[in-house]
């Protein structure tokens, strides 16, 4: 007897050749469907080779785009867990680590500590100088003590947390704006005071009491205050390493960032009321706390934001906070001339009742509100704070 045919119609077609046969394409669909991540792997290849570790990926493709929902159609359950499969795919001469450990943290060192000292120190000593001087030789002072606080600001600015990580353009206006603002928290209130009074009839002498009053001891508790942001700085860094390790998805790294970035707010301005009533109490001044609070705010807020390779929207927003206030004084002196009293009008209605500080409270405090939100949106982000070299 012949053996059953099993090629017949109704044969049961095996395992193997005929199998391939019968499902033409599934080797096409179980290359490019089924493994997706090589794919991924192949588009994103630079960053995953030069990546130290998953963490440094999951920040790349989030700044790439990539959420959560994205990362469920590569069959993971967040983008953490995908960058450590990229990672682990990525031919390397070491095994790769089996969890992610915390990136190395900005190392303290005595430079940079005593840098965030020096604008304070440097400070401090012109306004002493400005006290024990007289005549001619105060102006001389003033200058001398302007330039080397300028110098020791820029150090300061230039190395530890406080610098800038490379990454983005710089935006050179961003100095220019901020010299504007303090240079009207100096001179601004004495100046739009005798303005709208009808002056000024005299240059400012240096001295509190003079007629064109210089507010020595808030410019001074901010140059002061430039350690404590430095110390604040290093801790959020701190802090968004240490998220970012204990973190399994992207929104749950948000939810943590979110009140480390506004606890670290909150730590600067209570150091910087500190300073402020120190000073305050010392030089026998007006603290000055509405806009001095609001004007450290908005500087840290920016500092902090350029640190973290943000610098378009400091840029612009301190430009407008002091736009806004330069045109204050502008605008009561542009209201003497034949028919234009009505320029001088929004300024008067809002300096007779609240005085001459609620110009520079008013504009600093909206440009404050308005970088804070930026920050929560941005600096919340893990690609904010991806590994990119050691500390300066």
């Amino acid at each position: 007897m012949r053996g059953v045919d099993r090629t017949g119609p109704g044969a049961v077609p095996a395992s193997g050749a005929s199998g391939a046969a019968a499902a033409p394409g599934a080797g096409a669909l179980r290359r490019g469907a089924v493994d997706p991540v090589k794919a991924l792997l192949h588009r994103h290849r630079e960053l995953c080779e030069r990546a130290v570790d998953p963490l440094e990926i999951a920040a790349g493709l989030e700044s790439h785009g990539f959420t959560d929902r994205s990362a469920a159609r590569y069959r993971h359950r967040d983008v953490f867990s995908l960058a450590e499969e990229l990672y682990a795919r990525v031919p390397r001469d070491a095994d790769p680590p089996p969890e992610p450990a915390p990136g190395p943290g900005p190392r303290i060192r005595t430079g940079w500590v005593l840098l965030t000292l020096l604008p304070g120190a440097v400070a401090s000593g012109t306004v002493a100088g400005l006290r024990l001087s007289q005549g001619t030789a105060r102006p001389l002072v003033a200058l001398g003590g302007l330039l080397a606080v300028t110098l020791a600001v820029r150090a300061a600015l230039g190395r530890g947390p406080l610098a800038a990580r490379p990454g983005a353009a710089p935006r050179p206006s961003a100095p220019v704006w901020t010299v504007c603002l303090l240079g009207y928290a100096l001179l601004g209130d004495g100046l739009l005071d005798a303005v709208v009074s009808g002056g000024p009839d005299a240059l400012p002498t240096g001295a509190p009491d003079g007629p064109w009053p210089t507010a020595t001891a808030p410019v001074l508790a901010l140059a002061l205050a430039c350690a404590p942001a430095a110390w604040c700085v290093h801790l959020l860094d701190l802090g968004a390493r240490r998220r970012l390790a204990r973190s399994r998805g992207l929104e749950d790294f948000t939810s943590g960032a979110r009140p480390l970035l506004l606890g670290v707010l909150a730590l600067y301005l209570a150091a910087l009321t500190g300073l402020l009533a120190l000073t305050g109490a010392v030089l026998d001044e007006d603290p000055a706390w509405p806009w001095a609070l609001t004007l450290g705010a908005l500087l840290f807020l920016a500092r902090l934001l350029a640190v973290h390779r943000h610098r378009h929207a400091p840029a612009v927003v301190l430009g407008a906070a002091a736009a806004a206030e330069l045109a204050a004084p502008a605008l009561v002196l542009s209201g003497r001339l034949p028919d234009c009293g009505f320029l001088a009008v929004p300024v008067t209605a809002l300096v007779d009742p609240l005085g001459a500080a609620a110009v520079p409270a008013l504009s600093c405090g909206c440009a404050a509100l308005l970088l804070l939100a930026h920050a929560l949106r941005t600096l919340t982000r893990a690609s904010a704070h991806a590994p990119a070299g050691g500390p300066g």
